[in-house]
């Protein structure tokens, strides 16, 4: 399978995954960055933003964890050349997505403040959070129904459709937000923080649609749920219980992280905001070879192709190394530049600029736990991606972020406990792999 672990072909899979996958956070980047120039209470704004899009990103990325589990098993089978036996789950994962969102949305609606107070926002903060959440919550389903579709593009070796769905989502969200936000002169009054929660939810829907229609047009899988169980839903229903618990874990992080740096003050709340945009941004454009790991790691362990796989995996990491040491030596050059996109505030950007290198300087480290993350989820390894979580969390994040308070390091603490979080990660994804899957390949 040589050609299959191209240069081109991991390619061909991994540059539509980089752009599906920043779809997000460049949505939530261009709210963060449209709010934090709004021209009344602006800083506020851009402090709520912050919060609930962590709270949401947490939410979305906790059960989207399905995505890896459908495109795992659909990618094996497909390595296996067994793909006709799961053309009947998809439908049944999808009900399974829908459904648990829908009953996590009405477990939350109810609890919205009591949530944001628990996350240090008070006075005019906590009236915008619950004003932008209370509108931009209702596309969660819509969002897990379009990871759900992305999932079975993915195992099904076809990163284009979600590709070309999530561009016109950006598109749609960036038109929204200019024209909602601040207004149309003569036609529409500006909506401000509540018109960048609408854009959202327009582009949600719009793109809940389109993944709809190119499923149904594009692939052979059935909607119908034409079999109660399918034998594969406990496999499916383990690892998406296991990325399910590793999310939580991840999730945990980036919340304790929201908490602490809102404890400190709303410019620095708001300095945070910027630095977690611009790292999921990064983060979401390197794992796009953890994408292709992905995609391409299922296949080949369902062909038992274990020397490929071993290729692969060396091929992968050095790509997205490679691509997140670009991304960080172009950053070190403008970093006064990327927080002006988001705020004119000077003090906010002084607290930004301060402490951006630390984000820089930990992205080849970031590679190595982004792409392990994607290799192993194609393998089906999600009890140990799970432990790993556990373990970088509760034995290094917190634990630093704890000495980090004691000696007062505000923000560069934050961003040193996340970085040696990272480090953890990535060290043990590297370690399992070769003590694992290298001996299978002498043979």
């Amino acid at each position: 399978m040589s050609s299959v672990i191209s240069f081109k072909n991991i390619n061909r899979l991994a540059v539509p995954a980089i752009i599906a996958g920043i779809a997000e956070p460049v949505l939530s980047a261009t709210d963060t960055a449209i709010v934090g120039n709004i021209p009344v209470n602006g800083t506020e704004s851009l402090a709520a933003v912050g919060i609930v899009g962590s709270f949401l990103s947490m939410l979305i990325w906790v059960l989207a964890q399905t995505r890896a589990a459908i495109s795992a098993i659909i990618s094996q089978y497909l390595g296996a050349g067994k793909l006709d036996e799961v053309k009947t789950l998809p439908a049944q994962a999808i009900l399974f997505n829908i459904g648990l969102s829908i009953t996590i949305l009405l477990i939350t609606v109810p609890f919205i403040k009591e949530i944001f107070i628990l996350l240090k926002a008070e006075g005019q903060v906590l009236e915008y959070c619950i004003s932008y959440y209370s509108i931009r919550v209702w596309g969660f389903p819509l969002s897990l129904f379009v990871f759900a579709v992305f999932g079975i593009f993915r195992g099904l070796q076809n990163t284009f459709w979600p590709m070309i769905i999530a561009l016109i989502g950006v598109l749609a969200n960036i038109v929204l937000d200019f024209a909602l936000v601040y207004g149309i002169e003569g036609i529409l009054e500006p909506m401000y923080l509540e018109g960048a929660a609408w854009a959202s939810l327009f582009s949600q829907i719009l793109m809940a649609v389109l993944s709809l229609i190119l499923l149904l047009k594009k692939t052979e899988v059935s909607l119908r749920l034409e079999k109660l169980w399918h034998p594969e839903m406990k496999r499916f229903l383990v690892m998406s219980g296991n990325l399910f618990i590793r999310s939580l874990a991840l999730n945990t992080t980036l919340l304790l992280a929201v908490r602490e740096a809102t404890s400190i003050g709303t410019n620095y709340i708001a300095a945070h905001s910027i630095a977690i945009q611009l790292w999921l941004f990064f983060a979401f454009f390197i794992d796009g070879y953890g994408g292709a790991g992905n995609i391409l790691g299922g296949r080949l362990l369902g062909a038992k192709d274990y020397k490929s796989l071993v290729s692969m995996s060396k091929k992968v990491n050095i790509y997205g190394i490679a691509v997140a040491c670009i991304l960080g030596g172009f950053s070190l050059l403008i970093p006064e530049q990327l927080g002006l996109i988001f705020t004119k505030d000077p003090e906010v950007l002084t607290i930004f600029t301060g402490f951006f290198y630390l984000v820089i300087l930990a992205l080849p480290i970031n590679a190595l736990a982004f792409v392990g993350d994607g290799i192993f989820k194609g393998l089906g390894e999600t009890g140990f991606l799970r432990n790993v979580l556990l373990g970088s969390t509760f034995l290094g994040f917190i634990p630093t972020l704890l000495l980090a308070r004691y000696f007062d390091w505000k923000l560069h603490g934050i961003w040193i406990a996340i970085s040696v979080w990272m480090l953890i990660r990535g060290l043990a994804l590297v370690v399992k792999f070769r003590k694992k899957y290298y001996p299978l390949a002498i043979y």
